[in-house]
């Protein structure tokens, strides 16, 4: 629990302490004095569950904050993968954030977070620059992948009932649709997607996380790639798909061998 600042009975103290918390009650940084010193008095008398009037909820600005974030992520990560974000260029928050009609805060801090996973890169007093990625960086990811989902795969094929593969369907055709649609984006998400439905069934959500965010960062496009040539790659992939849970509901596992190792092999 954060301490605060000494001898804080008054206003300045609790302005000074925006975390300020005794016991389970926390104090909101805009609380008037005596409203405090009123949570206090309650919490230190063992009140616990009771509704009065001096609680103040979480104040809501600070919710609002936190979904305009993730939004503003997103739409980033969105952009990304359609080229809209082009690789090599710099992009500064308040750009951006006049884009989205929004603050420059949250686009920073989304954009922080797609420096963390690669994406960009920050560079000082200017921005963030789309990391430019070439053909040797996707076959690294799509090794890495493979070694992580090939033998979960394999496995599964061999453990888990007929039934549950069937209940993918909805979800790899819903792939195809989106592929046949062209759209990079709608495509990627369809495509994690059915990756994600396939590795929980081993029941390790770490593995699923790990897998998703390799996934994602193959997803970001090469640079010079053209229309016609990603909307082919997303069809072909697509298609991958179904055959590869045709192959598994029949419990064909030569089959479910090639394909698996074929789905990252011919990344290019």
């Amino acid at each position: 629990m954060k301490q605060g600042a000494q001898g804080s009975a008054g206003t300045g103290g609790v302005e000074r302490d925006v975390d300020l918390a005794v016991g389970a009650v926390r104090v909101p940084p805009q609380m008037r004095a005596s409203d405090a010193a009123r949570v206090r008095a309650e919490a230190g008398s063992g009140v616990r569950g009771e509704h009065t009037h001096s609680e103040v909820p979480i104040p809501r600005p600070v919710v609002q904050r936190a979904s305009v974030r993730g939004q503003i992520l997103d739409a980033l990560r969105t952009a990304l993968v359609t080229g809209e974000l082009l690789p090599g260029e710099v992009y500064s928050a308040p750009a951006l954030g006049e884009r989205f009609g929004v603050s420059a805060t949250p686009v920073r801090e989304a954009m922080q977070q797609l420096a963390l996973e690669g994406a960009v890169e920050v560079v000082p007093n200017r921005g963030f620059r789309v990391v430019e990625r070439g053909a040797r960086e996707l076959a690294e990811l799509a090794e890495v992948r493979a070694l992580i989902e090939v033998p979960v795969v394999l496995r599964l094929a061999r453990s888990v009932p007929v039934e549950r593969w069937a209940e993918l369907r909805p979800v790899a055709e819903a792939s195809v649709r989106a592929a046949s649609s062209g759209c990079r984006a709608t495509y990627a998400e369809a495509d994690r997607t059915f990756h994600r439905a396939v590795l929980s069934l081993s029941g390790n959500e770490q593995l699923v996380q790990i897998a998703s965010d390799l996934h994602r960062r193959s997803q970001w496009p090469l640079v010079g790639a053209s229309a016609a040539r990603r909307r082919a790659d997303l069809i072909a992939d697509a298609a991958e798909h179904t055959a590869l849970l045709d192959a598994l509901i029949a419990r064909d596992l030569d089959v479910v061998r090639g394909l698996v190792g074929g789905h990252f092999a011919g990344r290019s």
